[in-house]
């Protein structure tokens, strides 16, 4: 069954596996989801990822962090740019989530990056969602 929009089933489903203190979530992999789990993992969000090989479609496997008392290190995630509604942010409007304590993923023409390296490489492009 294919989605209308993979972003948005990808936060879901790590939204919700996290409120259910699961070790791991899986679903469909594409490039897009690869990356955005490429920048939670090197912002310590989560713990690691993989994509498996599979016949029709591959999977993507998020291993998610939590603190030495199951403390949660996901707080919330929330989808921006929606397939109705874009949202699009130039390099002066870059958004800061919770005062920069969060991240906003950005997807830029320089690749999938946070909005603190975009203002650092001095792009803006599609913000995909926030995450603190």
């Amino acid at each position: 069954m294919s989605t209308t929009d993979s972003i948005a089933d990808m936060l879901t489903r790590i939204r919700n596996a996290n409120s259910a203190n699961k070790e791991m979530v899986s679903m469909p992999s594409n490039k897009k989801l690869v990356e955005i789990a490429r920048v939670m993992k090197d912002e310590g969000y989560i713990i690691n990822y993989s994509v498996d090989e599979n016949d029709p479609q591959d999977i993507l496997s998020i291993t998610l962090k939590y603190g030495p008392k199951k403390e949660k290190v996901i707080r919330g995630i929330r989808r921006i740019s929606k397939p109705g509604l874009r949202i699009y942010a130039g390099k002066d409007e870059l958004p800061r989530v919770l005062g920069g304590l969060g991240i906003a993923v950005i997807s830029t023409s320089k690749g999938v990056m946070t909005d603190r390296d975009a203002r650092n490489a001095g792009v803006g492009g599609e913000v995909l969602a926030y995450i603190w």
